[in-house]
């Protein structure tokens, strides 16, 4: 690259546009080294190095993800925490850990929040999770597809079920139930209070087979 740089090539350089380059002069911010006789801006390439260092991003953190559905699976999450902690150290990457205790159909939860809003922001480069349904039940596609937009590196310790899937899945199904005839019935009415108890029912006769047949 030669020392003196033409508009166009000193723009791409600083990952910037052209219109910006010319923004820049009228407010004093960056100038051309010198012009040439037809009027071209040329840029000296030691004087607009600052100015690159100032036009990048920041680096982004590595940022871990940790969850469980109920506070009798806290033993879960200790250990989830550990082997995401691990995993970055065996990767020499720095990292923060956030953790979340709340079922997988819970859109709301503050560490998922936070979560969320690093990535849009553009704060978070790469995002660690034990198994892909830590971060949600369902719609966890859709936060990958966010973090590929955004640029951010998705790494899953394990890509297959975890052991406490059906468990926690069938905790996942009663509250769906639970919210949804809440709303229909009314949250006292005798029927809503012998349908959730029906289903529960149902899905723990479902778990208990579940169970006997391993």
């Amino acid at each position: 690259m030669s020392k003196f740089l033409t508009i166009g090539k000193a723009a791409k350089w600083l990952g910037v546009s052209t219109q910006t380059l010319r923004r820049w002069e009228r407010e004093g911010r960056i100038e051309p080294a010198q012009r040439t006789t037809g009027g071209q801006r040329r840029y000296e390439l030691s004087l607009i190095a600052h100015e690159k260092r100032l036009t990048e991003p920041p680096s982004r953190q590595t940022v871990t993800y940790a969850r469980v559905s109920s506070h009798d699976q806290k033993n879960d999450l200790e250990r989830q925490k550990a082997m995401l902690s691990m995993y970055c150290a065996s990767q020499c990457w720095t990292f923060e850990l956030i953790a979340d205790l709340g079922s997988g159909m819970n859109y709301r939860k503050k560490g998922l929040k936070k979560l969320l809003e690093g990535i849009i922001e553009g704060n978070i480069g790469r995002l660690v999770l034990t198994h892909k349904d830590r971060l949600l039940r369902f719609g966890a596609e859709l936060v990958f597809s966010i973090c590929e937009e955004k640029g951010v590196e998705v790494v899953l310790i394990n890509k297959g079920d975890e052991p406490s899937f059906e468990e926690e899945l069938a905790q996942d199904v009663l509250e769906i139930i639970t919210v949804f005839s809440a709303r229909l019935y009314g949250s006292l009415s005798r029927k809503n209070k012998k349908l959730i108890g029906d289903m529960k029912q149902a899905v723990e006769n479902a778990q208990s087979r579940t169970n006997n047949s391993r």
